[in-house]
């Protein structure tokens, strides 16, 4: 039933017609005859669904939802098509101390938007309470916030679906993960239309995607893509949220990567990006919105249903539990929360033809009431989804609540961010003392961390750099962070990163400082992609990339935060290329199951040896000031044959000196394995084809620097008897 009709074309609205409608499926869901609106809140008193212009975004009706069934309000509306623009005024209690905070003055996004249009204009009207009265969240404004807010619009899901992608079977083991920012990967790019720049379209170009594929990656980590909006204190410092951890849609995509208003555009990028053989990987934000705290703005849920769709303070419901560090948690423990989220994922999935997902703080997903839980709801939900169960899942496993750090801890069906990886590499190379056995296990897959479920090396996402710290540049470069643009008196980012700059802070013209800052990235560079477990790359590492020593450029939406394509340095490029070449080359580099030592002659193996080629020893591993160690890793070349025969039977040989000073190393002998050929070494770059046999047992390694070497199966000696 129409309850108001204003605007300029009310001739339009009044072809339409309500009727009850159903409950499932929730949101905005186009029928033969219509559109059928769907919403849970299971403490509102009324629910009126709102009807804008299509080209001022006025609005011009409202239909109150008389149908509500287990707490989902319901209705159709006759002669509705893809296209209309709506949003919510849910009626209840403003009752913040008890949890409630309707606020019909308030427009609400569909949490279940498959698209939003209009851009966020701060207004103090944005606010649910007046933020200028001394009683702050518990008064209440009436100001209308349409006009200030994105709207929903009604999408035809199955034009999407429509668009053909190629599928991609490559299980993660032999995955090179690239993370990357739609728009700062593609704003500078030369040879990107200019209209294309910063978007999905920039994304799915001839030249990026050519860029990609010769590097040799395998899937692109996409930054946030679901609709976000910027916190109100970056706006007041004129700054932007330019990482995107700030949802307000968890089914559309942020409006400001697409070049019109088709959101087709991400299936297509997707589709272009599968052609090459790349898969898509987005990391997603599901343990917060971008409400707030108890004095955030509202945009959906905090006046659809507070109480239901947050976790609040037990016995203080005004206030928020805040395990994200963002002022709310998602109650993902709540069932209609967490189909929410699962209804989300299968979306992107299905209709928008993702592959997987990285799961930011994903410590709060698995987190119940008495704490965390591998058994969780959601976890179990993910593992018995015949969708989202074959898809790659990624947890970031940490947060900042109670028992939030968990790596190591999650289900089997997750991989994980190793920060362990991480932080043991950059202070094995920077020469940190005591460091060969840690060292090791991380390089060996981290199997200390992951091995005890049943998990494999793909269980450890490896990293030396990712978006939230130090590029690679600056990580050789600077020894101290410099986040003073983002305005916070250079108090936020990590404050223990394990660089070192080597002599000078921040760039430098001296010739042997820059010698070796470039030969510690490859160092990084190598030790990244030849590790067992799944090698993550940050956009830019690859290329030279600076944020001029920012650890936390998360709100530098500029140039210098951007991939700068005119000045990229081609050599390190080229490096990167020939290491991940190597990678796929070599299967034994990306051993689906832990390796120790071989039980049989052609079985894959891993054995460590210090520098004068002796087997590594309890003592040794003991050493405090040694920093030099070799390692051999074998396996069959040829992985998908069936049982190991000895032409195919091949070893890599990596030695390793992370000392200040030249070590000589005797290369080990190995009875089936005698003549070893250098392939690559970070000292200089150098052609994997001029690199010819060294007959020497013994090779001098200059100072922070790593060898690697190659030998086939030399036969096995048969008994004459």
């Amino acid at each position: 039933m129409s309850i108001q009709t204003t605007g300029s074309q009310p001739a339009v609205i009044s072809d339409l017609r309500l009727t009850a409608g159903e409950p499932y499926p929730l949101g905005a869901t186009i029928t033969a005859d219509g559109v059928n609106f769907s919403l849970f809140s299971a403490n509102a008193t009324k629910v009126v669904l709102c009807v804008f212009d299509q080209y001022n975004h006025v609005e011009v009706a409202q239909y109150i939802l008389t149908h509500k069934t287990h707490h989902i309000w319901h209705a159709k509306l006759v002669g509705a098509k893809a296209g209309l623009i709506y949003g919510y005024r849910v009626f209840g209690p403003y009752q913040p101390e008890l949890g409630h905070r309707f606020n019909h003055h308030k427009l609400a996004m569909d949490p279940y938007a498959k698209q939003l249009v209009g851009e966020l204009k701060y207004d103090k009207a944005i606010y649910a309470y007046n933020i200028d009265d001394a009683n702050a969240d518990l008064s209440l404004c009436i100001k209308d916030n349409a006009p200030f807010v994105p709207k929903s619009v009604v999408v035809d899901t199955k034009s999407i679906a429509a668009i053909k992608i190629a599928p991609i079977k490559r299980e993660l083991n032999h995955s090179i993960v690239y993370e990357t920012h739609v728009k700062g990967f593609t704003q500078l790019h030369p040879q990107v239309c200019e209209q294309n720049r910063g978007k999905f379209a920039g994304l799915a170009s001839p030249e990026v995607i050519d860029y990609l594929s010769q590097l040799g990656v395998t899937a692109i980590e996409l930054l946030p893509v679901h609709a976000f909006v910027d916190e109100p204190f970056l706006i007041e410092k004129k700054l932007t949220n330019y990482w995107g951890y700030n949802t307000v849609g968890f089914f559309a995509p942020h409006p400001s990567y697409l070049t019109s208003n088709d959101i087709r555009e991400f299936r297509h990028m997707v589709s272009s990006l599968h052609q090459a053989g790349i898969e898509v990987i987005l990391d997603v934000v599901y343990n917060h919105t971008a409400e707030g705290n108890h004095l955030g703005p509202s945009y959906h849920f905090r006046s659809i249903d507070n109480a239901s769709y947050y976790r609040l303070m037990p016995n203080e419901a005004r206030y928020y539990i805040n395990d994200t560090g963002c002022g709310n948690t998602l109650n993902i423990n709540h069932p209609q929360v967490l189909m929410l989220v699962m209804d989300s994922l299968r979306y992107w999935v299905e209709v928008m033809g993702v592959d997987g997902f990285r799961f930011d703080l994903a410590s709060c997903l698995g987190r119940e009431n008495y704490g965390f839980d591998p058994c969780s709801g959601f976890f179990d939900a993910l593992m018995q989804d015949p969708v989202l169960c074959q898809v790659k899942l990624i947890a970031e496993p940490w947060d900042i609540g109670p028992g939030g750090y968990q790596l190591g801890n999650y289900p089997v069906v997750f991989s994980e961010w190793n920060d362990r990886y991480r932080d043991t590499m950059r202070k094995f190379w920077r020469g940190d003392d005591a460091m060969l056995s840690e060292f090791a296990k991380r390089f060996h897959g981290s199997s200390d961390v992951f091995e005890h479920n049943g998990r494999g090396p793909s269980a450890s996402i490896n990293f030396i750099t990712s978006h939230d710290g130090y590029s690679l540049h600056d990580l050789v470069t600077y020894q101290a962070k410099h986040n003073e643009v983002n305005g916070e008196d250079n108090r936020d980012g990590h404050q223990e990163n394990f660089s070192c700059h080597y002599g000078v802070e921040g760039e430098t013209h001296n010739a042997a400082i820059n010698t070796l800052r470039s030969r510690q990235k490859r160092n990084f560079l190598a030790t990244l992609l030849l590790s067992q477990g799944v090698p993550m790359l940050l956009a830019g590492d690859e290329a030279g990339h600076s944020q001029q020593g920012n650890n936390n450029a998360y709100c530098q939406d500029t140039p210098n935060n951007w991939f700068n394509w005119q000045k990229i340095d081609w050599q390190l490029v080229s490096f990167t290329r020939q290491l991940i070449k190597l990678r796929k080359q070599f299967p034994l580099l990306c051993h689906k199951q832990f390796i120790h030592q071989p039980e049989a002659l052609f079985d894959n193996g891993i054995a460590w040896f210090n520098k004068l080629g002796e087997p590594m020893t309890k003592v040794l591993w003991g050493e405090f000031h040694c920093k030099t160690l070799s390692v051999i890793v074998t396996g069959n070349l040829l992985e998908s044959d069936i049982g190991a025969v000895p032409e195919n039977t091949q070893a890599l040989l990596l030695l390793f000196n992370a000392d200040d000073t030249q070590h000589t190393f005797n290369l080990p002998e190995l009875t089936h394995f005698q003549t070893w050929v250098c392939l690559l070494h970070t000292q200089t770059h150098i052609d994997e084809q001029s690199m010819a046999d060294n007959p020497d047992d013994q090779y001098r390694l200059p100072s922070r620097s790593l060898m690697i070497f190659h030998s086939n199966f030399q036969g096995v000696e048969h008994d004459s008897h």
